[in-house]
């Protein structure tokens, strides 16, 4: 297992572009066989005809005789001229796919109403809920701890699920023991379908050629504000593999998801889907033009262009250049050599997340597969804990530029030296950030500024932002 953390002071960030609507987009989801739709037809903008004035005909001469005057001819009238017709002109809407166009969008929710008692567990109880979303009725599993609620609500945890075929796909069944490892610690966890996925409404268009998906994620994260027993100011999200890249969307869409975790997720930028989808070591394969992957390929590169010739269009489309914009902290967990979505998307949006200066983990594992199934354990433990430090106790990031380290949920020992054998000399405090000034040689230490001087506290159990360029510092020789 190789764990990853660092963030550096650059930014990247694309500029909108304001796009015409794209014609029919499909894409494939998690894995690679799905089959996914959308109709996202263009505006064709039109011109009024010019109408043009009519000319004066020619005048006649009138034959002159020897004796006669020649005769004056009658002027001729002139048609009175039809004046031109301007065009109105007509706004072009932003592209559905784009980031912008979701941040335009309005997420209201619904109630979220219990349909169905299920079976508890260990610590908690089930229930089959409803919700709606763009008047489509959706579902979803849902877990409430019990015991005494917290004064604020319990914290909540969106779950995201993976591509799964939806006439296959059955709101109680699949991640199971996914879904309990967060519920047994505490928190309300929901998993909504996604439309057209079982028993909820509406056409299954896909994840990656429509924005329906993580629309309906979106009204499920506003639904469960709603929820009498949540706490709204503390919402996460999960996601795996196709999950993954909603999650990323909706994180750089809804500013109070307050933190995310990814594993094996689809969350290359659109120019990485095009050319890097590969499997395991294998070459990417060229899409069949026929199948849904190849079908929104064509249909977008064909109305844009590619991502050499159009960056600005490709680019509006991509969470992935709206890092510096992320609602919170994010952990990936990527299987090394993932047969099904690779390793390599992850570990491309964590380097990213250095550039855009946003706390951000990367936790990969080797002979594994994409489930992380042979990790599991190791995994869901991690992913708890980095729930638990940064939604129990929920990290403000705004105004934050230069390098600080910040303490989740729980208290953090400020020591004389890098290492727990030397002197402890203070406390970070839950919620609090203080100011990097330098590290050890492997960067598990960090040396702050506090009101009593220079001390150090260990990156195992701070998030730090924006500390790249820090010195490193000599380290001391005792306590």
């Amino acid at each position: 297992m190789t764990v990853l953390q660092q963030i550096s002071p650059h930014r990247r960030r694309a500029t909108t572009a304001l796009l015409v609507v794209a014609a029919v987009l499909t894409l494939a989801a998690c894995g690679g066989d799905d089959k996914e739709q959308s109709s996202l037809a263009p505006t064709a903008t039109t011109a009024a005809a010019t109408a043009v004035a009519g000319q004066p005909p020619a005048v006649q001469p009138t034959a002159t005789p020897t004796v006669a005057a020649t005769a004056t001819p009658s002027p001729t009238a002139t048609d009175t001229p039809v004046p031109t017709t301007t065009p109105t002109a007509t706004a072009t809407p932003i592209h559905p796919l784009s980031i912008e166009y979701l941040r335009q969008q309005e997420y209201p929710g619904s109630e979220l109403v219990i349909e169905q008692t299920l079976a508890p567990g260990s610590n908690y109880d089930r229930y089959y809920a409803s919700y709606y979303s763009e008047g489509l009725k959706q579902y979803g599993l849902l877990t409430v701890p019990r015991g005494q609620k917290p004064d604020s609500g319990w914290p909540v945890i969106i779950f995201n699920h993976g591509f799964i075929p939806p006439n296959e796909y059955r709101t109680t069944e699949r991640y199971v023991a996914y879904v309990d490892g967060f519920a047994r610690s505490g928190y309300i966890v929901f998993r909504p379908d996604y439309r057209g996925h079982d028993q909820s409404e509406g056409t299954p268009s896909g994840a990656y050629g429509s924005p329906d998906y993580v629309i309906d994620v979106l009204n499920a994260t506003a639904s469960l504000k709603q929820y009498p027993d949540a706490d709204p100011q503390r919402i996460g999200m999960w996601g795996h593999s196709m999950g993954g890249w909603i999650t990323l969307r909706a994180m750089v869409t809804d500013p109070d998801i307050q933190a995310g975790v990814i594993w094996g997720g689809v969350v290359g930028a659109y120019e990485d889907l095009l050319t890097g989808w590969r499997r395991g070591d294998r070459p990417a394969p060229t899409p069949d033009p026929n199948g849904s992957r190849g079908r929104w390929r064509n249909s977008l590169t064909s109305l844009f262009g590619s991502p050499e010739s159009n960056p600005e269009f490709w680019q509006s489309l991509s969470a992935n250049y709206f890092l510096d914009e992320l609602s919170g902290p994010i952990q990936l967990h990527h299987t090394q050599g993932d047969e099904s979505v690779p390793v390599e998307f992850s570990e491309i949006l964590y380097r990213q997340g250095l550039d855009a200066g946003m706390p951000i983990e990367l936790v990969t594992y080797p002979g594994d597969n994409h489930n992380i199934s042979g990790n599991f354990g190791t995994a869901m433990s991690q992913s708890v804990a980095f729930f638990d430090r940064w939604l129990k106790q929920p990290l403000n990031l705004t105004n934050v530029a230069g390098a600080t380290v910040f303490t989740g949920n729980g208290l953090a020992n400020l020591r004389s030296g890098p290492g727990t054998s030397f002197n402890i000399v203070g406390q970070m405090q839950g919620g609090e950030s203080l100011s990097i000034i330098g590290a050890n040689a492997d960067r598990t230490w960090w040396q702050v500024e506090t009101a009593d001087g220079p001390a150090w506290v260990a990156d195992s159990v701070t998030l730090a932002a924006h500390f790249a360029d820090v010195p490193i510092v000599e380290e001391a020789a005792g306590p």
